[in-house]
Parts: structure tokens; sequence; C-alpha cells
């Protein structure tokens, strides 16, 4: 699940591949950059804002600089391979750029919001974005502001509004609200200790760093690393109620999928949840 810490594990994959290397070729395979050539450019950085994978080239010593932006949502993801390695990660029609440099390749699959552009004007792109989980502008009292501005919205949205805070995606919002004990359908002017839930979020988010099993348990079991999230109808780790799940309905569905803890997290769920429930 690409989430702030999966995108802050590709960002430094990518850059220990590409900084302070030039790039010998570029391949852009989609409409809007299929004309533009990165080739000469040297790659300074590879850096994570929240979800979204800023790439910093310039073309030479302090000359001007530009930021290749892509963003995982769902399903995209960036493989480096090796001079001369097949490319075993996903199908080649799901290809959307290629950078190579003389030691290695970079192929980004199924990228969403692939963007080039002047570095001056990354925060086009990325400045409305709240505090960075995993970054160096993290501000938990910034992130409980801001999420207190919506009083009526419900905590679960809330939480997955990028602008709040930076980084959470579906994953940790189940496995955080079942932590916390909150409903993911409470107003966030009832969640009690919102500073104490932003604060576990981040900790959350930061113990998985450097690995890619997104583990909130502490087990480093796949079966056994999540309370509640992909696990409909499985018992609660802590009082054995079946795990709910509620889909909604529309072409975002798929990143607003909710499982909790009906026993564990008391509380009212949306129009057919309780059916969602059921094996």
């Amino acid at each position: 699940m690409p989430e702030g810490d999966t995108v802050w594990n590709t960002a430094r994959v990518l850059h220990r591949a590409l900084a302070g290397r030039v790039l010998t070729a570029s391949d852009f395979r989609v409409p809007q950059l299929a004309t533009e050539s990165l080739t000469g450019w040297t790659v300074r950085e590879s850096a994570a804002r929240g979800k979204h994978l800023l790439l910093r080239m310039s073309e030479s010593g302090n000359g001007p600089a530009l930021t290749l932006h892509s963003h995982l949502r769902m399903d995209g993801a960036w493989r480096v391979y090796t001079t001369g390695e097949r490319w075993a990660g996903r199908p080649a029609h799901l290809i959307r750029v290629v950078l190579r440099t003389a030691e290695s390749i970079a192929v980004g699959y199924h990228l969403h919001d692939l963007a080039l552009i002047p570095g001056e004007r990354e925060d086009e792109l990325v400045g409305h974005l709240g505090p960075d989980l995993l970054g160096p502008d993290w501000d938990a009292d910034e992130a409980v502001r801001r999420i207190e501005d919506a009083p009526d919205r419900e905590i679960g949205e809330a939480l997955l509004d990028q602008r709040n805070l930076a980084g959470i995606g579906n994953l940790y919002k189940c496995e955080l609200l079942f932590l916390r004990g909150v409903n993911p359908w409470t107003p966030v002017r009832d969640v009690p200790d919102l500073t104490g839930m932003a604060a576990l979020a981040q900790r959350l988010l930061a113990s998985n760093r450097g690995r890619w099993l997104q583990t909130t348990t502490g087990s480093l079991r796949k079966a056994e690393a999540n309370y509640v999230y992909g696990r409909r109808a499985q018992p609660c780790r802590r009082c054995g109620t079946a795990i709910a799940k509620h889909a909604p309905d529309g072409e975002t569905a798929a990143e607003r999928i909710t499982y909790w803890c009906p026993r564990c997290q008391p509380g009212p769920g949306p129009a057919g949840a309780a059916r969602s429930a059921r094996p």
C-alpha cells in the first residue's frame, strides 16, 4: 500500500541509485512528456513529500533546476535495475518513464500525476500539503489545528485529507483509529486527544521506514502485521469480534475502504456497515 512510509522508502531507493549521477537517457511514455529529454541532466536528490515523489535535477553546476514529480496512488511503483538486468517488476505496458545512468536504470510503473516542472515551482504541486509525518516540517500541533478547522467532519476522512497532515493512507487510517479506540465516523469535535492521535500516527509511519512491510502490531510476519486492515470477518486481535468492512461507492472507493472492530470502536457506522461485516 503506497502510503507515506512506502513513498519515503521508494525515494531512498531512487536516491541511492541516481543521486549524483548523470542521466544517459530518458524515455517518457505519457503524451504530455513524450518529447521531453533529460539526457545530460544530473540527479541531485530524490525526496518524498507526503505521498509525492520529487526527483530533483540540475543541468550543470548551479544552472537551472527541474523536478520530476510523481504520485504512486494505489498502484504506482518505481523499480531500480542494474544495467543489463531483466526488468521483472511489472508488465511493460504499465511503464510510464525510464531513466538511465551508466550504472542503473529507474523504471516508473503506472505512475500518476507525472509532471516535469522548474524546481522553483514545486510548491504549485505540494505546497498545499499539511505537515509531513516523515519530514523535517512535522508539527503535531499544526496538524491538529488543521483537523480541528472542520469539527463536524468524520475523523476517518479528516485523517486522509493530505491538507491536514501528509502521509496517512487507508491502512494507517484504519490501524490508527483502532489503536485509539475511535469509531471512524466520529465527528472531529468528539475525538479525544487529537494531539496524542497525531503523535501516534507519526510513530507508526516512522517505525516502518527502511522496510516494505507495514506493520502496526510489531510483528514482521505479514499475516500478523495489522490489527484490522485487510482482516474483514476475522476475529479482532483484542476482543474476538469479527472485523467489519465498509467500501463506499464511487471511483475512489478503493482508497476509502474502512476496516474496524465494532466492539473496540463503538459508534454509528455508515449505511450497510453491518452487512459488510458478514463473511
